[in-house]
Formats: structure tokens, sequence, C-alpha cells
């Protein structure tokens, strides 16, 4: 990926929903003016969520998802019933596509309830315009045959996707200008070759867009790096991995935090999380414990989420506990049969779906945790690596 681009995660998910023919491929043709979307008058032509990050005018960078019907039949039917319900997890704005001929029904209605239960932007689209006159106040008319309505439907997106632009930063808003950050990032065997991982490279380039200077090393670098300093840095941020060798180097005078935590407040919910740390030293043996992960990079020898986090989970609570591994896109809809939820910093996540996440662990009354937070805690130093968040730090 080049480090022009946007990332899938700071996209604006918008996702066409409806029943089986009602035009929703046609319509994600016809907004992006490309064949993303497979277009048949056989019903469930499209079988799974269809992905596609592109720019999209007047919004910018998007990801835009064509869905299988949520009226679909049988055993599959339910499946891919299933698969649309997941994308709303993940979903920025919703777009409810109507066949107009057939108008509303029962299924549309329990969508929109469940949007709105969500608060998820929904606009309802009446597609097929071009084969009746009928025609309801405020709503929106297309044809995704010829085009008609496209332009104002793709205006009204527009300015929802106005009220859902990310304004947060990484770290930026804890910078002044010229301000120098430490960054530590190892380069192991774990780490991919010839490049750094994506929560490494966003952090940089946060900081670099705040007009700072972002100094890269590795642990074994890191002293002699602070010694060359004339000042010392503004703050120390770390890959969670290194942060017990990395606050023995680090004085207590310097912040020190890491790329995970940085990116919990970002896209999650920190304080949610810091208050779920806890549950780590009340694990019991035969304990079921989750450890998610949101992307689904080829597992190797000293993996973090199979192998690093189990072994210090162990050390920490003393505690035989079983473990369930998730990657990418899987995740539990039921939660109940786990005492703990361990999740990574979400990089390859959008905001959204984090929460999302978050929030059905708290539903559900299972405390969750990232890595970064979970690390740091099960190394005494989760106090110290929040001091730079003061509403948090106040509450531990």
């Amino acid at each position: 990926m080049s480090l022009n681009e946007t990332v899938s995660a700071d996209r604006v998910h918008i996702a066409f929903f409806g029943k089986r023919n009602a035009g929703k491929s046609s319509l994600v043709n016809a907004v992006t003016g490309q064949s993303l979307a497979v277009v048949s008058d056989v019903k469930g032509t499209t079988t799974d969520p269809v992905k596609k990050a592109m720019e999209l005018l007047p919004i910018g960078p998007v990801m835009i998802i064509d869905t299988p019907g949520f009226d679909d039949e049988g055993d599959l039917g339910a499946l891919r019933v299933k698969k649309t319900r997941e994308v709303l997890a993940k979903c920025d704005i919703a777009v409810l596509v109507v066949d107009t001929t057939a108008g509303c029904g029962k299924e549309e209605e329990e969508f929109l309830s469940l949007v709105k239960e969500k608060g998820i932007p929904c606009i309802t689209v009446f597609n097929k315009s071009d084969l009746t006159a009928a025609r309801e106040d405020n709503a929106v008319y297309v044809s995704a045959k010829n085009g008609d309505g496209v332009t104002e439907l793709k205006e009204k997106l527009g300015l929802l996707a106005k009220t859902k632009e990310n304004t947060k930063r990484i770290v930026a808003d804890l910078l002044y200008e010229g301000d120098v950050v430490v960054l530590v990032t190892p380069i192991d065997a774990s780490a991919p070759k010839g490049r750094l991982i994506l929560p490494q490279q966003q952090t940089i380039r946060d900081i670099l867009d705040a007009n700072c200077i972002s100094i890269v090393t590795q642990v074994e670098q890191l002293a002699a790096t602070l010694a060359a300093l004339k000042e010392p840095p503004k703050m120390v941020i770390t890959d969670s991995q290194a942060f017990g060798k990395v606050s023995k180097i680090v004085p207590e005078n310097i912040p020190l935090t890491s790329f995970s935590i940085l990116f919990a407040r970002y896209k999650g919910d920190l304080i949610t999380q810091v208050q779920g740390a806890a549950a780590l030293s009340k694990l019991r043996d035969g304990d079921k414990v989750l450890i998610s992960e949101g992307c689904t990079h080829h597992r190797q020898c000293g993996d973090i989420g199979t192998v690093k986090m189990p072994a210090w989970i162990g050390n920490f609570s003393g505690a035989k506990v079983e473990y369930v591994f998730t990657s990418g896109g899987e995740f539990p809809a039921d939660l109940a049969e786990y005492k703990l939820v361990v999740h990574c910093g979400g990089c390859m996540l959008n905001e959204a779906e984090m929460k999302s996440r978050v929030a059905a662990a708290t539903a559900a009354g299972v405390p969750v945790v990232n890595y970064g937070v979970a690390i740091a805690h099960m190394h005494g130093i989760l106090r110290r690596s929040l001091e730079l968040f003061p509403d948090v730090y106040k509450l531990i």
C-alpha cells in the first residue's frame, strides 16, 4: 500500500441493503460509475458482500459495500442474511434500496428499525422509478437503468459523509509544532519484510501532519537515541510487545505509551478497555478467553496473538485458561461464554466496527481489553502509559 493511499479503515463505509432484485447491485454500479457488482434478473445473484475501496465524488475516499438480499431463503439464504447483518457492524452510512413497484414491506420496516436502533444514518432509495410515476414527498427516487436521480443520491450521501468525517487524531492533538516524538519499532521475525506495520505508518504521518519531528528506532538503539537528543522528547511511543524493555530504558520524566493504546483512543473506547484490564487478574482455571484480531496476517513463530499473549496471560493470572482465536471479519455473535475479550489495536477495522465489537462485549457483560492496555497492565506500567490521557488516568 502506498503511504499516500487512504487506508480502508479510515474510509467512509457506505453499504447498500435491500431485498433480492430490488436493484442494489445495479444502483451500486450506477453510483460508482463502475461494474463493481454482477447484475442479473435472477434473484439472489449477489451471494456475499462485495467491497470496493474507491474515490467517490463529492465524498472522497470511500468503501462501497453491496450486500445479498435480506429476504433470502433456505439454509444458504440464512447465511447470506447473517452476512448482510454483519455488514451493519462496520457501516457508517446505510442505503436501503426499495423496488418502487413493490414498495416498502415488513422486511424493509424491520431493517429501518434495526439501523435506527444502532444509530446508523440511513437513506431510503426507491429504485426502478422509470417503471412508475408514483412518488412520495421527500423521498429519493432513482433509476439505476437510465441514471435518473443518481446525482441527487450522491449529493445526499456527500452531506451524510461530512457528518461522519473523522476529526480525531492518533497523536497530533497531544503535540505542539516542533515537538519531538521517539517511536520504538522492533524489527524481528514477526515484522513485515521491507515495511512498517500500518499503525506505525499512520502514527508517523499524523506526527508529520502536526509539523512535528518523528524519530524511529529499535529497542537496542533506544538508549543511544535518547542520549543523542539535546532535550527529552515530548513522548515515546512503543510497539506493545516491547513495553517491558522500553519502560526500563525511558526515564520516568518522559511520557511513555504504545501504538495500541493510541489506537484504542483513536477508534475504540479506551476507558472501557482500561477498566477491562482488571479482569486479567480475576481469571480462573477453565475460564474461556477470546483473543481476536482485525486482520488476517500469516501466523508465525512467536505470533503475538496466538503465542505471546496466552503466555503473558498465563504467567500473570496463574490460571490455566482456554483460548479461542478469531481474525479478520470473524467475531462471535454470542460472547456470553467468555470471561474476557482481548482484542488487537484494530488498525484494520474502521471505528464503527471496533466500537461495535466493544459494545457487543459490554452488552454481554464481558470485559474487553486491547493488546496494548493488557500488556501495560501485566507489566505493571499501565498508569504510566496513560499519563498522557488525564481523563482516563484519573479513573485508575
